[in-house]
């Protein structure tokens, strides 16, 4: 009797001890699904998606019109281009930009006047480079340093106390949930959720826009298309001076011998027939904030990696006579630059960037960082290579990475410039005939002002067996231009709740003048205007009463006209 008293002790204390287990293995389960939903879902009024400067305008917009804002940001620098080195602003026409874009260069403005942002530099003797930089008339400046553009976006953050998620990547693949043709979700790779009322795709590559569906080109569209001239492949149009001219260099290793094999970045194909659409992408580079401020200056390193061959052709350039290596040198604030691509051979990365738009993140990744290989060797080799004239090299080797700028990234800077990925196709196309004001544009958000401008595309071999350029177009338009609501919003059929401020709907050359961040900006205010009254009215954003659209646009200072000065007597 004792021996089953006992037993049947043990047998409860057994059953007892595995009923604790279960309850704490429930307890546990509860936990940890109670942590994963607050840690991974989250819902507002308004998703944006990207941090570039529409990105955030639009953020700051929409929450000052009383509505809840998500960003999620792939980068964890706000700001794209503007806060990524960009600081010699393509402005167009001024008095085209207002509203929260033009109140960016007001702060810009405000920073400079204090004193203690001349920390390299007295601002008395900042002149920029041969333009006024300084509008003193109207309280605006255009041309700043990295960290100046970043810390004010940074502080439309904080003023308007809004939630950034940082580091957030689309699942491209399965992250877009729609339902009755509104996106409802999207999950990033980390598997966070975001739910919204209206989604706003403000990358520059238009991942969110073709993940849901909506359709894009790109590449070039042929003239034929859209009824065009400055479309499609330019074989023989050499506009600026990023091009060969008349130097009849020869694009073999041996030259004028096709035996021995092309020189690197030349390519082999045809280029196709003048008028014709491409798939191809014109060239991206990044834009450097250099210095030759000795104490602030970071001497040009050789990469890993580094291949002197990459720049025979460079050689042969300045073996020309060519000397306009420091030309586009555009001096900022404090002994900085904003260094951009000049000439036939330069910072541009001609040709190797086709599969950047629809590539995945890890393909993208590698072109990323085939470009910072192919610049920061293409700046030691100007340092350094016997074959660049002593005058050069002593001259470049006076400049460097300034200290100060990106110190997170070894103060080089982390966004490259995505001159154009994809378009959207959308509800209204804006084409050369809108910029040139050929046609009257519908339901103007916004306006333009910058020359249709595309760097080169391709880099090929004549009819006559010499290296030239191809693709790099300049047409300025005769006065500013209206940049439809159409442009932004996709056809109603694909989805009836995106706005699309950066990658817009537009042909190639439209979007040459498009996309400058001043315009980025503007759009990306007016996205954030939209989706608000979206809202409001609990209507597709294509079915947004416009009327009510352009009051509240006027009323927070966007520009839809240009404002003409009254002469001086």
């Amino acid at each position: 009797k004792e021996i089953f008293l006992e037993a049947d002790l043990d047998f409860k204390r057994m059953a007892l001890n595995h009923f604790m287990k279960l309850i704490q293995f429930f307890i546990s389960i509860l936990l940890s699904a109670t942590s994963v939903f607050a840690q991974e879902f989250y819902k507002a009024d308004v998703i944006v998606y990207g941090g570039t400067s529409a990105g955030v305008i639009a953020a700051v917009q929409a929450k000052r019109m009383g509505k809840s804002v998500i960003i999620v940001s792939p980068d964890k620098r706000l700001g794209g281009l503007s806060s990524g080195g960009l600081g010699w602003t393509d402005t167009g026409k001024k008095d085209a930009v207002g509203g929260l874009s033009r109140n960016f260069y007001e702060r810009v403005f405000q920073h400079y006047e204090n004193k203690a942002a001349w920390n390299w530099q007295d601002r008395s003797n900042y002149t920029g480079s041969g333009t006024r930089t300084i509008d003193n008339g109207d309280g605006s400046m255009w041309m700043f340093e990295p960290h100046v553009a970043e810390g004010i976006f940074e502080d439309h953050i904080e003023e308007n106390d809004l939630i950034v998620k940082r580091d957030e990547w689309l699942n491209r693949e399965s992250g877009v949930k729609m339902t009755e043709g509104k996106i409802t979700q999207i999950t990033t790779l980390s598997k966070k959720k975001f739910e919204g009322k209206i989604f706003i795709d403000a990358t520059y590559e238009g991942d969110l826009m073709a993940a849901a569906g909506v359709s894009y080109q790109v590449g070039r569209e042929s003239n034929a298309t859209y009824g065009e001239t400055w479309n499609g492949v330019q074989v023989g149009v050499l506009h600026h001076g990023h091009h060969f001219g008349e130097m009849n260099l020869s694009p073999y290793v041996i030259p004028g011998d096709p035996s021995s094999g092309l020189l690197p970045r030349i390519s082999g194909e045809d280029p196709g027939k003048k008028g014709e659409g491409d798939k191809k992408v014109q060239a991206y580079c990044f834009r450097m904030c250099l210095t030759n401020k000795p104490e602030n200056r970071v001497p040009f390193a050789k990469p890993e990696g580094y291949d002197p061959n990459q720049y025979t052709l460079f050689a042969r350039i300045l073996d020309t006579g060519w000397d306009e290596v420091f030309e586009q040198f555009d001096h900022l604030p404090n002994h900085k630059t904003d260094t951009n691509n000049h000439g036939p051979f330069n910072t541009d990365n001609i040709g190797m960037n086709y599969d950047y738009p629809d590539g995945s993140y890890e393909r993208r990744r590698e072109i990323i960082k085939e470009h910072e290989t192919y610049q920061k060797g293409m700046m030691y080799f100007l340092a350094n290579d016997p074959r660049v004239p002593e005058k050069f090299r002593k001259e470049m080797s006076t400049w460097g990475l300034a200290k100060d700028e990106f110190t997170d990234n070894g103060n080089w800077p982390q966004q490259l410039y995505i001159r154009e990925a994809r378009r959207m196709i959308g509800s209204y196309v804006t084409t050369q005939l809108d910029v040139q004001g050929k046609r009257e544009t519908p339901k103007p958000i916004g306006m333009g002002s910058y020359t249709m401008d595309s760097h080169n595309v391709q880099r090929y071999i004549t009819p006559e067996g010499y290296v030239q350029n191809e693709g790099d177009i300049g047409v300025t338009p005769k006065k500013p231009y209206h940049i439809s609501y159409g442009s932004i919003t996709p056809k109603k059929k694909q989805c009836e709740n995106l706005l699309v401020p950066a990658a817009v709907s537009s042909s190639h050359i439209a979007y040459g003048s498009i996309r400058m961040e001043p315009v980025f900006m503007i759009l990306g205010q007016s996205a954030g205007t939209a989706a608000a009254l979206s809202i409001d009215d609990k209507v597709a954003v294509q079915d947004l009463d416009y009327a009510k659209l352009r009051k509240r646009l006027i009323a927070d200072k966007q520009r839809l006209d240009r404002v003409v000065k009254p002469k001086k007597k």
